[in-house]
């Protein structure tokens, strides 16, 4: 019961993470990469991440050799009360100290604690490698074939029907998703994770929804599969800040434009308006290019993306259904095929009124920074819904996506 008698919502968590181990990306790498895509080595007396053998700087080393935030030690960041200056400064504790952000039994163990029945498990920092290797679409199929068997033997795609370790699928290559799809298939995956962002091949830059990825899309479709994306890194839109910058004169503003920042993610001045740009624009290209109207039992999650691109699309999709031509709304498909995860500081009741709740997902993103401190902190975000929608959004629209009828 909570402080008004009300009986709690059961908690679903639709956005959990682990932080990876030192040989998540070589466990099961083919000896052939070692020297290609990402490697583990030492580098001033610490394991380092390298690609190609160049060090990544924002991307320190395995999380079980480097000190890691504290569960919600940057949220009040986030919220807008705290200086850069102290969100830079982090809080960290050792990994030794925390076995469950490394083993499902004891990170079942802390869910019992903390009253969450089941989870969605993302990588870390699977989700934001990808873009490093994008010279290389041979060094990134395997780099995420063996990052999923690692998955799978560490933390499980259904282990316990509780813990749902998410595999990584990387589209560059149409042939080799529908393999991959099909691995995790065969070994019990309720949900996979792509980039959000255009298809990098060897062809070129090509729409998610291509036709050319029409085999994956069925196979995902006609599983019952939820394919969702979660925020990480992309670099496709890196050119549309250059073009912005020349477009606002940003060569001229030496001196008083932020510029070149490469902090926080920030690769130029324009990364602010583009940060939220890639996952709208990434939802509307899905059902522009028809994707829903080809295959009408899909279902994609938009996970650590925020919401607040939703309106914005919503209203795109409207002008685009003025061209007509489309089986039903645009916008009625997004709502209908599209589930979203607002982050942990944003408002669930200015969501709702695009979503209707059965399209509101929970996520607190634990044990990460930037999240809660502990999941059960999001309920104070759905004060104010009714038992009912309480409970869908914190429990039954993950458990009805994860266990279709």
């Amino acid at each position: 019961m909570n402080e008004l008698g009300a009986r709690t919502p059961r908690l679903f968590d639709a956005d959990n993470h682990y932080w990876e181990t030192s040989d998540a990306f070589t466990r099961h790498r083919d000896p052939r990469f070692a020297d290609r895509g990402v490697q583990v080595k030492e580098v001033d007396g610490a394991l380092r991440y390298l690609v190609d053998g160049v060090r990544t700087e924002w991307l320190p080393g395995p999380a079980d050799v480097h000190p890691r935030p504290l569960p919600g030690a940057f949220l009040e960041y986030f919220q807008g009360g705290t200086s850069r200056d102290v969100f830079l400064a982090g809080f960290t504790e050792s990994a030794a100290d925390h076995p469950d952000w490394f083993e499902r039994d004891a990170r079942l163990a802390v869910m019992d604690t903390q009253g969450v029945d089941s989870t969605w498990m993302f990588p870390s920092q699977g989700v934001v490698i990808e873009p490093l290797l994008h010279t290389d679409p041979e060094a990134a199929i395997e780099c995420y074939r063996a990052f999923n068997r690692w998955v799978e033997e560490q933390w499980g795609f259904a282990y316990r029907d509780r813990i749902f370790g998410v595999p990584y699928i990387t589209m560059c290559d149409p042939d080799e998703t529908v393999r991959e799809l099909r691995w995790c298939l065969d070994h019990g995956a309720r949900v996979v994770n792509i980039r959000h962002g255009a298809a990098v091949t060897r062809d070129g830059n090509r729409s998610p929804a291509d036709p050319m990825f029409d085999r994956f899309w069925h196979l995902a479709a006609e599983a019952g599969i939820v394919v969702a994306t979660h925020d990480g890194s992309d670099e496709t839109y890196n050119r549309v800040n250059e073009l912005m910058g020349e477009a606002w004169g940003e060569a001229h503003m030496a001196g008083i434009a932020p510029g070149d920042t490469q902090r926080l993610g920030q690769s130029s001045t324009f990364s602010g308006l583009t940060k939220h740009r890639t996952v709208h624009d990434f939802a509307y290209v899905l059902v522009a290019h028809r994707l829903f109207e080809r295959f009408p039992k899909l279902k994609v999650a938009f996970i650590e993306n925020g919401c607040a691109w939703v309106p914005s699309l919503l209203l795109a999709l409207d002008y685009l259904a003025h061209g007509g031509g489309f089986a039903t709304s645009p916008r009625d498909q997004f709502i209908e095929h599209c589930w979203v995860a607002p982050f942990v500081e944003e408002d669930v009741h200015d969501l709702a009124k695009f979503l209707p709740v059965e399209r509101i997902l929970f996520g607190s993103d634990w044990p990460h920074g930037e999240g809660f401190p502990a999941p059960k902190d999001f309920l104070a975000n759905v004060a104010g819904f009714t038992a009912a929608e309480q409970q869908r959004i914190m429990y039954d629209n993950a458990r009805e996506l994860t266990f279709p009828s």
